[in-house]
């Protein structure tokens, strides 16, 4: 089994991921619609928010850099690696770019004029989305085995280039601008060479999202999609809406696109690593609860064959004694022998149907029965099973009549009985859809039976399993055992009650567990024990 398919490089995006992806564009690009007429709306003296917005910028994709790197640990992949890379170089360029900003840091001495904060910029715009294309056209390549060592080789290597890259460039523009190209004239208008960047730029973005378009997309593929969208519609702002017109509404509302492009990521990186963290502690709860279940279902049927085989087990032995005295007496009587024998031979075909015989479980378990509170083992069962409720967004709902009349019952089976439907009702809704999650447990009580019901909202139960359900091994669970609503059969009948299923309108299945009042039990009990 390949578990890469849990990792966001490589799991596809459910139905709501890619609805929430199509959503967040179709709001950008309304947004970018609103903004484009008051573009060019002039806003002095805005320059103090840079440090903040470089920071946040800086942050966010710093913070993805180090996932991704994270992400290519788990699992090798150079195209992971290139994608990393081209955060970690977005993020650091803007160190440069915001002290070289005219304006911003000019008491510190760090302004280096227009043409350093232009050339940092275009370096900036061209080699994030010259990374994305090269993860796109990488991203299916089959990746040989790697070491753990060749692996942090790798990430060091990369991270300790992209510092010398930035502190290289870094050092050159702020130095000295005289060896750029002009991407403003002498009077501060834009030239053609400027001019080419966003153009070149919009190339770029166009031709990551026709790669991560086309093919199998994963989770980060169509986020990357996303964030090319942003980023497109940064370039458009900033480039033509207001036409290179620094600190307007138009210069600033593509700022606040470039801080949502390298958020989106991150902000997909850390929710799913915290869903899939629920799902791990879903898991794990629905693993202990299996193995409890299969350890129920061992113990019943180990107490079970101990009990009923241990009867014929000892009749054989005195019988095979018997016949043994027979035939050692100075004048054998093979009749009695003979006799002792056949019934040796009926004693070993009762043990037989013993071991065979698996829905007798709990027929004989009524003998350490007490008067029990049916509605404390219901809360009870519901409190231990409050974590995984929450955990899996279930609402649970009681409806507990008091005061209830107490059942008799052994206290072990009867609080695994309600555990057990309890989970079977998580389970169901697990498996159906997520919203509506709502499990409605219910006591109800006669003069003479208590009724417990539980209603989930689940995917319910096919006609063509339904009369076969409380049977062994018949499950609607894909790595389910087939044997929890046997037992809940086995002990409801142990105990003179019943257990049905009905459908849940509109969708789920309500269970319902009918046993008989102690006060009735005692005197069934007492009238099988007056008998011959």
């Amino acid at each position: 089994m390949d578990d890469n398919r849990f990792l966001l490089s490589t799991s596809m995006p459910t139905p709501g991921q890619a609805k929430l992806a199509w959503g967040t564009i179709a709001v950008l690009c309304i947004a970018g619609l609103l903004v484009t007429p008051f573009a060019r709306i002039h806003l002095p003296g805005t320059e103090g928010l840079l440090p903040a917005y470089g920071a946040a910028v800086f942050l966010a994709e710093a913070i993805t850099a180090g996932l991704l790197f994270s992400l290519y640990y788990v699992m090798p992949r150079t195209a992971v690696l290139i994608l990393a890379a081209g955060y970690l170089v977005s993020a650091l360029s803007i160190v440069p770019w915001m002290l070289s900003f005219p304006g911003v840091f000019q008491a510190f001495g760090l302004d280096s004029g227009p043409q350093g904060t232009a050339a940092i910029a275009a370096l900036r715009r061209l080699l994030f989305p010259m990374a994305v294309v090269a993860y796109a056209l990488l991203k299916n390549r089959p990746v040989g085995p790697v070491g753990l060592r060749g692996m942090r080789r790798r990430i060091a290597t990369c991270v300790v280039a992209v510092l010398l890259w930035t502190l290289t460039v870094a050092f050159y523009v702020l130095g000295t601008a005289g060896w750029l190209p002009p991407f403003l004239s002498a009077g501060g208008t834009l030239t053609i060479v400027w001019m080419l960047v966003p153009a070149i730029a919009l190339l770029l973005y166009a031709a990551g999202i026709a790669l991560l378009v086309r093919g199998v997309r994963s989770v980060v593929d169509t986020w990357l999609i996303v964030v090319l969208v942003a980023l497109t519609i940064e370039t458009v702002l900033l480039a033509y809406v207001s036409a290179g017109l620094r600190l307007s509404l138009g210069w600033w509302a593509g700022r606040v696109y470039g801080l949502a492009s390298a958020s989106l990521v991150l902000m997909v990186l850390l929710s799913e690593a915290v869903l899939m963290q629920g799902r791990l502690a879903r898991s794990m709860a629905a693993e202990q609860r299996a193995r409890s279940d299969r350890l129920t279902a061992m113990e019943a049927l180990s107490a079970m064959v101990a009990h009923e085989v241990n009867q014929p087990l000892a009749s054989m032995v005195t019988n095979a004694s018997a016949g043994l005295r027979w035939l050692d007496r100075p004048q054998p009587d093979l009749a009695e022998a003979g006799d002792a024998f056949r019934r040796i031979v009926a004693d070993g075909h009762a043990a037989g149907e013993v071991v065979a015989g698996v829905r007798t479980m709990f027929r004989r378990g009524a003998r350490d029965c007490e008067p029990l509170d049916l509605n404390a083992i219901v809360a009870d069962a519901l409190r231990r099973a409050a974590d995984e409720t929450r955990l899996a967004g279930i609402a649970v709902t009681t409806c507990l009549h008091a005061p209830l009349p107490r059942v008799l019952g052994n206290p072990a089976q009867i609080q695994r009985l309600v555990a057990n439907l309890v989970s079977n009702a998580v389970d169901a809704m697990l498996a159906g859809p997520s919203d509506p999650r709502r499990l409605l447990v219910a006591t109800s009580g006669q003069e003479d039976r208590v009724t417990l019901s539980v209603a989930d909202t689940g995917i319910g139960i096919e006609p063509a399993t339904g009369h076969a359900i409380f049977e062994p091994f018949v499950t609607t669970k894909l790595d389910g055992m087939g044997m929890g609503l046997m037992f809940c059969r086995v002990v409801a009948e142990a105990h003179g009650g019943r257990v049905t299923h009905a459908p849940n309108h509109p969708q789920g299945t309500i269970f319902t567990i009918a046993l008989p009042a102690a006060t009735v039990s005692r005197d069934a009990s007492s009238d099988d024990r007056a008998g011959p």
